[in-house]
């Protein structure tokens, strides 16, 4: 019911990074960790046009790197696992961003959430994005119980239409920002209020 009703609300839902190949993409995803995509955007938009190629990220350097990513926080870990993973792509995966769970696990910084969301939009496979606002999400509709990304994965596997999955991330993180707020959730305007476990709870 709640993939209906989030598609119904948001059907153009798509990821909130701008980029314009594969890699870039992982790197913006990269970058986002513990910083708003809006701010990730504003940064990639230099970004990028400094480093138009992967061959240019491999290459770069470090401490110009590091500063470059700076307002996104966390800059020298950062600036250091794009610059191997890049290395990594062109060496082992002929420059391309794999479509595998486990060589995308492979790479530095890159762990099961960021795989999800890179096997989902880049290659349209089933993908559950278990973000801060997708566990915060499904456990107030009552689609999980659990906080644990991975077992929240699990659970929504079970529940979530392979086809339509890696969509109904996205639609929950807009949901999230517009309706279902993490300290005051706008329950009189949310379509999935008449089965939201969380609004049954605050009714009793």
């Amino acid at each position: 019911m709640a993939v209906d009703a989030l598609e119904k609300l948001y059907p153009d839902a798509k990821c909130s990074l701008t980029y314009k190949h594969p890699y870039e993409l992982m790197i913006a995803v990269r970058l986002s960790a513990q910083c708003t995509d809006a701010r990730v955007n504003i940064v990639t938009e230099t970004l990028f046009e400094k480093y138009p190629t992967l061959e240019s990220f491999a290459n770069a350097d470090l401490s110009l790197l590091e500063q470059d990513v700076k307002p996104c926080g966390f800059y020298k870990n950062k600036a250091r696992s794009i610059k191997e993973t890049a290395s990594l792509l062109i060496e082992k995966f002929g420059g391309k961003v794999p479509d595998t769970m486990d060589e995308l696990l492979s790479l530095p910084g890159i762990g099961r959430k960021t795989a999800n969301l890179l096997l989902g939009d880049l290659y349209g496979k089933p993908a559950i994005v278990t973000d801060t606002h997708f566990i915060r999400i499904t456990g107030r509709l009552g689609l999980t119980k659990n906080k644990e990304p991975k077992k929240v994965e699990l659970d929504l596997v079970k529940l979530i239409p392979p086809e339509r999955s890696s969509d109904f991330c996205h639609r929950i993180v807009q949901f999230g920002r517009d309706i279902c707020k993490a300290r005051k959730p706008l329950c009189d305007q949310c379509p999935c209020s008449g089965y939201c476990a969380y609004r049954k709870a605050e009714a009793h």
